[in-house]
C-alpha cells in the first residue's frame, strides 16, 4: 500500500482520481508496442483500490471505470516491496496465485517496475499482462525498467509543475490580499454615494479577492428589512432576485443579517442546498455573506461571489471581514453626508423661491452647485412682479462657494426683492438701495448682480427691457426666428467694494417669441479662453435649442454648455414674451379661435405646442389645464406627422366652459386606442388621450380626418391673482 502522505501528495497533483490521462496512457501504448503485450497498466496504488490514469487492453467495463479493488491488484507488491515484480505463471506463484485479478481478470503473466513520486517513494507500477503464461526475456524486462523510469520523470514533472502552480497561486493571492489591505485603507475616501460605495466594493473584491460579482444589502432604520443598492453587480442569474428582503426571510443574505454571523458556501451547489428558496445562479462558484455590524446593529450585508469553487483561507477570510468594515464606514459617511445634502436642499430650495406667473410672459429658471455635498453656494436669481404690465427680474452670484456665502445670497436676494417690490425704481437706483444696505447693515457681502425690468409697450406685445449691472454678465437674448446675440451694455463696479458708486440703466426691446437669458458665471467659465468667458458656446446652444420649451430651455442650455466638467455654482433665468395669438382684451368674449398650419417632420411638434400654450394663456386657462392641452396636443400633432399625410394643421377653439383641439391631416385612417406590451416603446399616444381628454374623437373630412379632443376649464376660470402695490 502507497504512504498516506505520498497518497495525499497525489491527490493534490490530481493524480490519485480514477480517470484517463493522456499522458499515461501514451506509456500503456509504448509498453504495449515494445513488449508486444494486448494489456498494458499505468496504476497507482490508493488505500483501497489501485487506479489506472493509463491503460490499455482492460475488459470494457473496467476500462470505462479505471480502477479495480486491491483483491484483484498485482502491482501493490511491486509498491510494497519497492522492486519489480515478475511472473511467468500467476497460477503456480506462491504470491499471487491466489489473487482475484487471475480468476477475473486472466491475469496470468505480469511484469511490473515500479514508478516513484518527486520523495522517491513508491506509488504505482508501470506493468505488462499477458493472458497466457509466458517468460519474460531480459531485453523485454529492460525496455520496461525504461519505460517505468520515463514514467517516473513524468510524474514527478507533473508534481514539479503542480507545486510550482501551487506556490504561484499562493504569491498572487498574498500579492492580491496585500493590495487589498492597502487599497481598503484608500479606496471609499471618494466614495460619496451608495452608487459609488456599491461601485468601490466591487472593485477592491474583484482586485482583491478575485470575486466576479457583488452585492450591498443595507437595513433600514426599523432593522425589519435589507434593501439592495442595486442589482448592477449581481450574477446573470440574480439580477431579477427582489431588491427589498425581509429579515426574518428564509434567504441567506437575511439569515447571515439576523444572526449577525458570516456565511460561506464552496459553490452554487452547496448554497442552493441550504438555501433552497434563493435564487442562485449555477454558473456560479463560491460565495460569502459578511454582516456589517455597528455594536449589536445590523447595518447591512456584503455579498461576494466567485465564478468558480472556492476554499478561502484564514487570510482571505481576515480580507473579507476587513472589506466589510469599510464598507460599513463609508455607508456611515455617506448617509452623513446625505443628511447635509437634505438640509442643504431644503435650505436652498427656501431662499430660491419659486417663480411666479406672469401674463404675457413665460419663465424658467435652474440652479446647479459646483459643490456635491453641501449643494448650496451664492448664486441666485429671483423675479417679482410688480402689476400685470411690470415685471423686475434679478440674478446675481455672491462670492464664494460655501453655507457663508448662500446666507449672505440669501440677505442680499431678500434686500433687493423687497426694494424692488416697494420702490417703483429703475435697476440702476435698486443697485444703488441694495449697495448702500450691504454697506450700511454691516453685511460686507460682494459679488456681482444684474437687475433688469420688463415693461410691457402699450398696445402690443413687446417689451421695453431696462437693465444695469454691477460687474454681471451681459443678457442675453434668443429670438424669435432663433438667432441669438448679447445685449451689450457697460457693466459697472461690483456690490461691495464702493457702496456709493454710480450706476447705469442701459435699454433694449424684446418682441413677440423672444427669450431674454440671465446667468451666472459659472455657465461661460473657460480658463483656455483669453477672456477666461465663453459665451459664443452658451449663444450657440441657444440656438440649437431654439425649439425647446421654456421650461427646459435652462437644463438644457447649462447641460450642452457645462455638461459633465462644472466647476461653479451656475443659475439661468429665462424669460419668454409669449406670441400673445390671442390679445387679452378678446379673452372675455367667447369663443375665440386660430388656425395653424403644421410643417412637415417632427421637429414642428415643439413650436405649434408651444403656439396652443401661448394662445390658451392669453385666453386665461389656467396652469393645470394647460398642461393637459400640451401632452394631448403633442400626441395628436406626433400622430398626424408620422402616421398622417400632409397637409396637416392644427386648430383651436376657447371659449367660457372648454377648450377644443382639432389636427387635420389628409390621411382617411383612423387612429385607434392601442394595447401595447410593456416591452414596445411606441403605441400609447391615444391611451393617454382617451384617459386625460373629457371628450375626444375623429370626424371624417372630404380629404382625411380630423382628430380632436375638449378639456373643460376651471370653473370660473381666470388670470391668476396678481400683487397689488399700494
Amino acid at each position: 500500500m502507497t504512504d498516506a502522505t505520498a497518497l495525499h501528495d497525489l491527490l493534490e497533483t490530481g493524480l490519485g482520481r480514477a480517470q484517463p490521462d493522456p499522458s499515461f496512457d501514451r506509456f500503456a501504448r509504448l509498453v504495449q508496442r515494445q513488449l508486444g503485450v494486448p494489456t498494458a497498466l499505468v496504476s497507482l496504488v490508493m488505500d483501497d483500490e489501485q487506479v489506472f490514469p493509463g491503460a490499455l487492453g482492460l475488459p470494457d467495463e473496467i476500462q470505462r471505470s479505471r480502477r479495480t479493488p486491491l483483491s484483484h491488484s498485482f502491482c501493490q507488491y511491486a509498491v510494497a516491496d519497492d522492486a519489480p515484480l515478475v511472473v511467468n505463471d500467476a497460477r503456480t506463484h506462491d504470491l499471487v496465485r491466489d489473487n482475484g485479478a487471475v480468476l477475473d481478470l486472466d491475469v496470468i503473466a505480469y511484469a511490473g517496475y515500479p514508478i516513484h513520486d518527486l520523495r522517491g517513494r513508491a506509488v504505482g507500477a508501470l506493468c505488462a499482462i499477458e493472458p497466457e503464461p509466458r517468460v519474460w526475456t531480459e531485453e523485454e524486462l529492460a525496455a520496461l525498467a525504461d519505460l517505468a523510469e520515463a514514467c517516473t520523470a513524468e510524474l514527478r514533472l507533473r508534481a514539479e509543475r503542480e507545486r510550482a502552480r501551487r506556490i504561484q497561486h499562493a504569491a498572487v493571492r498574498a500579492n492580491r490580499q496585500s493590495r487589498a489591505l492597502l487599497m481598503l485603507s484608500e479606496a471609499f475616501a471618494d466614495a460619496t454615494s451608495l452608487e459609488d460605495v456599491e461601485e468601490t466594493l466591487t472593485h477592491v473584491a474583484t482586485i482583491g479577492l478575485g470575486a466576479r460579482w457583488t452585492g450591498l444589502a443595507l437595513a433600514d432604520a426599523t432593522g425589519a428589512a435589507l434593501t439592495f443598492t442595486s442589482n448592477t453587480f449581481h450574477p446573470p442569474g440574480e439580477v431579477h432576485e427582489p431588491l427589498i428582503v425581509p429579515v426574518d426571510d428564509d434567504s441567506a443574505v437575511a439569515t447571515a443579517a439576523r444572526t449577525q454571523s458570516v456565511l460561506a458556501f464552496r459553490d452554487a451547489a452547496h448554497a442552493a442546498e441550504e438555501f433552497p428558496a434563493d435564487r442562485i445562479d449555477p454558473g456560479t462558484g463560491a460565495r460569502v455573506l459578511v454582516p456589517m455590524l455597528s455594536g449589536k446593529r445590523t447595518v447591512g450585508v456584503v455579498v461576494i461571489v466567485w465564478e468558480a469553487a472556492h476554499e478561502p483561507d484564514d487570510d482571505e477570510r481576515s480580507v473579507e471581514r476587513a472589506l466589510a468594515r469599510y464598507t460599513l464606514q463609508a455607508v456611515d459617511r455617506v448617509r452623513l453626508l446625505e443628511d447635509r445634502r437634505e438640509v442643504a436642499t431644503t435650505l436652498q430650495t427656501a431662499m430660491l423661491t419659486r417663480l411666479p406667473p406672469v401674463p404675457g410672459l413665460e419663465l424658467a429658471a435652474t440652479y446647479s452647485p459646483a459643490a456635491r455635498v453641501d449643494q448650496v453656494g451664492g448664486d441666485w436669481y429671483d423675479a417679482v412682479v410688480l402689476d400685470e404690465h411690470a415685471t423686475v427680474l434679478m440674478i446675481g452670484d455672491v462670492t464664494g462657494h460655501d453655507m457663508r456665502a448662500a446666507a449672505q445670497m440669501g440677505q442680499l436676494r431678500s434686500m433687493l426683492r423687497s426694494f424692488a417690490w416697494s420702490q417703483d425704481e429703475s435697476p440702476a437706483t435698486l443697485l444703488r438701495l441694495l449697495d448702500r444696505a450691504n454697506d450700511g447693515l454691516g453685511l460686507d457681502a460682494t459679488g456681482t448682480a444684474l437687475v433688469a425690468r420688463l415693461d410691457r409697450t402699450r398696445g402690443s406685445r413687446s417689451y421695453t427691457l431696462t437693465w444695469s449691472s454691477a460687474g454681471h454678465l451681459p443678457p442675453l437674448v434668443l429670438r424669435a426666428d432663433g438667432t441669438a446675440e448679447i445685449l451689450h451694455g457697460a457693466s459697472d463696479l461690483m456690490l461691495g467694494v464702493v457702496p456709493m458708486t454710480p450706476r447705469t440703466d442701459h435699454v433694449a426691446e424684446l418682441h413677440r417669441g423672444d427669450t431674454l437669458v440671465l446667468y451666472t458665471d459659472g455657465l461661460v467659465e473657460d480658463r483656455t479662453a483669453p477672456t477666461g468667458t465663453d459665451t459664443e458656446s452658451v449663444l450657440a446652444s441657444l440656438r440649437q435649442h431654439a425649439d425647446t420649451p421654456t421650461g427646459a430651455l435652462p437644463n438644457s442650455v447649462v447641460r450642452g454648455v457645462v455638461g459633465q466638467g462644472q466647476r461653479d455654482d451656475v443659475a439661468v433665468l429665462v424669460v419668454r414674451v409669449r406670441a400673445g395669438v390671442a390679445e387679452r382684451a378678446t379673452a372675455t368674449r367667447s369663443p375665440v379661435r386660430r388656425t395653424r398650419s403644421v410643417a412637415p417632420g417632427p421637429a414642428s411638434t415643439g413650436p405649434t405646442r408651444r403656439w396652443v400654450d401661448d394662445l390658451l394663456e392669453s385666453c386665461a386657462v389656467s396652469a393645470r389645464v394647460r398642461r393637459d392641452a400640451m401632452l394631448l396636443t403633442s400626441e395628436l400633432v406626433t400622430n398626424a406627422l408620422r402616421h398622417g399625410l400632409p397637409p396637416v394643421e392644427i386648430s383651436v377653439r376657447v371659449d367660457d366652459a372648454r377648450v377644443r383641439v382639432a389636427v387635420s391631416d389628409a390621411s382617411p385612417e383612423h387612429p385607434v386606442v392601442r394595447d401595447p406590451s410593456p416591452s414596445e416603446s411606441g403605441g400609447r399616444g391615444m391611451q393617454l388621450v382617451a384617459r386625460f381628454a373629457t371628450r375626444w374623437g375623429v370626424v371624417s373630412r372630404a380629404r382625411g380626418k380630423s382628430v380632436w379632443f375638449e378639456l373643460r376649464r376651471d370653473p370660473g376660470s381666470a388670470p391668476e391673482a396678481l400683487p397689488v402695490r399700494h
